[in-house]
């Protein structure tokens, strides 16, 4: 499985830890990139004028992973801010070939004003669809997802992935994106497979505190 993560500077830790998290858990082969926009500016292949509501270096970047992976087979991105406690192999058994992109569903609106280091959130429909996305690189209506269309198409397009028809996105199970502060795990649930911390995580001084931080802290020693 060809997984991307995004990646941003200020977030470094966040994404060794979750690149961590995922090999230690995984059975199967990964093959695991990081995102990074410096790459793509200096090779051409992202243009886009940065916008006033990208809270992070992959906010767009993310949507080129059918493109890095050759719009073949299938390919996951994530953000960095996730952090793995199940084994991706059961994640990558939901997969089907009927969909373009497979997601969690979240129907997610902000608390706060900002997250993170103080970035503004902003809130839009279909928020946090695509912080963690299966993607069917080969499937005919991804191909529209060239350098061209994702350094020059609207945030709304990309984010709510309008160049598909609601019958092209399957569901994933919430625990697969977990977002803390909003989602809850019932009584005896356990851990969720994949804790998105999407407001802020404890590599920010600002939310060291926050519901999972001791399990992230315990990743990132390990």
């Amino acid at each position: 499985l060809q997984i991307f993560i995004g990646y941003d500077p200020r977030e470094h830790d966040a994404f060794e830890v979750c690149r961590h998290s995922i090999l230690r858990h995984a059975t199967m082969p990964v093959e695991i990139t990081p995102i990074k926009q410096s790459q793509l500016r200096a090779s051409g292949l992202y243009t886009r004028t940065k916008d006033p509501t990208e809270s992070t270096e992959f906010s767009f970047t993310r949507f080129l992973t059918p493109f890095l992976a050759g719009f073949h087979g299938w390919a996951m991105f994530v953000d960095c801010d996730f952090l793995y406690t199940a084994d991706v192999r059961e994640l990558a058994a939901l997969i089907d070939d009927h969909y373009a992109v497979m997601c969690v569903q979240h129907d997610y609106t902000p608390k706060s004003a900002t997250k993170m280091d103080g970035v503004v959130q902003t809130s839009y429909p279909r928020k946090n669809w695509s912080s963690m996305v299966l993607y069917n690189c080969a499937h005919p209506k991804n191909r529209i997802l060239t350098p061209a269309l994702v350094s020059s198409q609207t945030g709304a397009f990309l984010h709510r992935f309008l160049w598909l028809d609601d019958a092209d996105i399957g569901s994933i199970p919430f625990v697969w994106n977990f977002l803390v502060g909003h989602n809850k795990m019932g009584d005896g649930a356990g851990l969720p497979k994949a804790i998105h911390y999407t407001s802020g995580g404890p590599w920010f001084e600002a939310w060291k505190d926050c519901e999972y931080a001791e399990l992230w802290l315990r990743e990132r020693e390990d």
